[in-house]
C-alpha cells in the first residue's frame, strides 16, 4: 500500500516555502555615467557598474549605496524597500500574514550622475 498524504504535503510545503523565499528577494539594477564606478552597498565594496543588488529586507528597509569613481566625487544614496509594488507576497499574504513583509520591493532601476571632481589647485595668473 503506497503512503502518498505525507509526500503529498511534503511537496506543497516545500514549493509553499520556495515560492514565499523567491516572493520575498527584490532586485534593482544600479547604474553609473560613467559606468565602471565601484559600487558599496551597506559600507561592504559588492562590485562595479552596472551592478544588480538583490535582498530580502522587508518594506520600509533602506539601504545605503555610494558608488566611488576615480576622478569623481563620492556619491551616496539610499534605496528603500517601499518603492515598487510586489504581487507575489499579496496573494501569499491572504493565505498567511507573513508575505506582506516583503509586499514592497525597489525600482527595476536606479541610475545615478558622478560629478566629476573639480581640482582644488590654485590657477597661475
Amino acid at each position: 500500500m503506497l503512503k502518498t498524504g505525507h509526500s503529498s504535503q511534503r511537496l506543497v510545503a516545500a514549493s509553499l516555502l520556495l515560492t514565499f523565499s523567491v516572493g520575498c528577494t527584490s532586485s534593482t539594477l544600479i547604474r553609473s555615467e560613467p559606468s565602471g564606478a565601484a559600487v558599496y552597498i551597506d559600507g561592504s565594496r559588492v562590485g562595479s557598474t552596472p551592478y544588480t543588488h538583490s535582498d530580502t529586507k522587508t518594506v520600509g528597509s533602506s539601504t545605503r549605496v555610494r558608488l566611488k569613481k576615480e576622478g569623481y566625487e563620492d556619491f551616496e544614496a539610499v534605496i528603500s524597500r517601499n518603492e515598487q509594488f510586489e504581487v507575489g507576497p499579496c496573494i501569499g499574504g491572504v493565505f498567511l500574514l507573513v508575505p506582506f513583509l516583503w509586499v514592497m520591493g525597489y525600482n527595476p532601476e536606479h541610475s545615478y550622475e558622478l560629478e566629476a571632481r573639480t581640482s582644488s589647485a590654485p590657477s597661475s595668473m
